[in-house]
Parts: C-alpha cells; sequence; structure tokens
C-alpha cells in the first residue's frame, strides 16, 4: 500500500532516475533511502529501515540487469507494482565549463552504454564509470572539477548547480527503464492485478519449456518478458524469470495450475498491475517533477 510518506530504498542519491522512479510512482511526499548497492536496498527493507525498494530491472537499450534477478529471488519480497521511465540523458559540467575543456566523462555503465554513439565522435574522452549518474553530477559540484563532464538527467543537473552542455545525448530517443516496486509481506495491499513475475526451472528435455509456454498460449495469457539466468554450479539448469499479462482473472488461475505439472522450484514473485502508459509518448517532467525540485534543492 501507498503510506501517507513512504520511505522507498533507492540505488544511487538524490536526483538520480531511481528517485524519480520512486517519485513517479509514490509522489513528491517520498523519503528516499540513498543506498550504495541494490544489494544494500534490499537490505534496507529486510531491516525495515525502508517500506519499499524501487529496483531498475531492465533497460530498452542496455537490456536486463542480471543480477537484480538474482536479488528477487534470493530475498523473496513481493514485487507490488512497477513503472517504465522515460531515459533523457544530458551531458553537463560546472558553469563556464566548454566542452573541449573536458578530458574525462563519468556515468553509469548503463548511461554510457546509452550514449556510445555520441562518443564515437570524441574518443580522446577518457569513460569513467561510477555507481551512479547523480552522484557523478555531485561529484563534479563537491570537487569543481573543471576537466570532467558528467551524463545525468536535468534533476541532478538543478540540483547540483551544473550548465547542461549537450541535450539528449541518449542513442536511441525512445529510451526508458523498467523499474520494480518491492516490499515486504506485512505490507501488501489486496487489489486486482494483471500482471505476475515468476520464477522457475524445468527439466532438461526436449520440449520442457515448451510446454510451459504453449499453456499461456493457450489459455491467452501474454509473456511479455523471458529472461534465463544459470543456476550457480549446476550445468545446463537454468532458472527462468517470466513475466505475464492477462485480461481475466480465470486466464492466469488456469495457466498457473496447468504448468505447475511441469516445472519445479516454482515462485511467484509478484502478482501486480501492469503499467499500462506508453513510455515514449510523454515528456520527461511534468508539474509533479518540477515541485520536486523545488522542495529537493531547498532540502
Amino acid at each position: 500500500m501507498k503510506t501517507e510518506k513512504p520511505r522507498v530504498a533507492i540505488q544511487g542519491i538524490r536526483a538520480s532516475f531511481h528517485e524519480e522512479a520512486a517519485l513517479r510512482y509514490f509522489g513528491e511526499n517520498t523519503q528516499t533511502i540513498e543506498c550504495n548497492s541494490f544489494k544494500q536496498t534490499f537490505e534496507a527493507l529486510k531491516n525495515k529501515e525502508a517500506d519499499y525498494v524501487v529496483m531498475a530491472i531492465e533497460n530498452s537499450i542496455a537490456g536486463s540487469i542480471l543480477p537484480n534477478y538474482t536479488l528477487l529471488l534470493d530475498y523473496g519480497f513481493p514485487v507490488v507494482g512497477e513503472i517504465y521511465l522515460p531515459i533523457q540523458l544530458h551531458l553537463m559540467a560546472l558553469p563556464g565549463v566548454k566542452f573541449e575543456d573536458a578530458k574525462f566523462v563519468t556515468s553509469h555503465p548503463i548511461a554510457l552504454r546509452q550514449c556510445v554513439d555520441f562518443f564515437d565522435e570524441y574518443p580522446h574522452l577518457k569513460i569513467v564509470e561510477s555507481n551512479d549518474t547523480a552522484a557523478c553530477a555531485k561529484r563534479i559540484r563537491d570537487e569543481q572539477l573543471t576537466d570532467t563532464v558528467a551524463i545525468a538527467n536535468t534533476l541532478a543537473a538543478k540540483l547540483y548547480g551544473l550548465d547542461v552542455l549537450e541535450r539528449r545525448i541518449e542513442s536511441n530517443k525512445k529510451n526508458f527503464t523498467r523499474f520494480l516496486i518491492l516490499t515486504n509481506h506485512d505490507n501488501v495491499e489486496k487489489k486486482s492485478a494483471n500482471k505476475a513475475s515468476l520464477c522457475f526451472q524445468v527439466s532438461n528435455k526436449v520440449g520442457a519449456l515448451a510446454k510451459v509456454l504453449n499453456i499461456f498460449a493457450e489459455e491467452s495469457v501474454n509473456m511479455s518478458k523471458i529472461q534465463s539466468m544459470p543456476i550457480l554450479g549446476k550445468r545446463n539448469e537454468y532458472n527462468f524469470y517470466v513475466d505475464i499479462e492477462w485480461d481475466e482473472q480465470k486466464q492466469y488461475d488456469t495457466s498457473i495450475r496447468q504448468i505447475l505439472k511441469y516445472t519445479h522450484n516454482f515462485n511467484i514473485l509478484g502478482e501486480y498491475e501492469r503499467h499500462d502508459d506508453d513510455p515514449t509518448s510523454k515528456p520527461q517532467r511534468n508539474d509533479r517533477v518540477r515541485k520536486y525540485i523545488n522542495i529537493r534543492r531547498n532540502i
């Protein structure tokens, strides 16, 4: 459930894309808990230092964030929602610094991969990876770096007082990241769902996975995502992470009963409402985000 002022653990710091996703999902009246890693966000939820976790799971350019699938299974916190955030990446620096003065460019590895076409034109720039986009902008401000530019969002530029040198440098302008919303079992609100995230294994036999997929098709359940992950220490054995969607609850219930016959170590990671808004059809900033900027700058 969405509490009056939820405490939301995020990987990164203020003005990161994770905080922007938390803001869009929960509203501007949100207390974000800054964490250095995705694992720390789960630990914060486990230790009741947070009510929710907002975690990126895939990007339309960079693909799936594979280690985060392992966290879903290891901690077992239920997925209760999702949100798709348009990713618009900008090049920023200290006021007065010109692009031609830059020797280094710093950002999160995934953000850097999303801008490869831009930096192919500037091979002299040395790439420096960091664990968070907003942290790169903050470091430039804190250390007054005049030879370094950062890739981050407009929230970071405004919060840390940087000038945007070049806007929208991402290679694909229809770039978005999907974030999952997780909570502890006591905080799960009972409501109708039309999407679920599953994890299961099948036998290493011809057609074993096909049987499961055929059941979804026969019950008119849409499989919107499938991701395989090797099981550590076991040859030719995989966990399959699957997202499915349905229109009628009966379709989902029937398909789950059927696939249990052909799977083992079956887990329902979460049942929730799918995010139906087209993430590429809306501008990145809205009134809520503008209000957020004013609130955060005064903290």
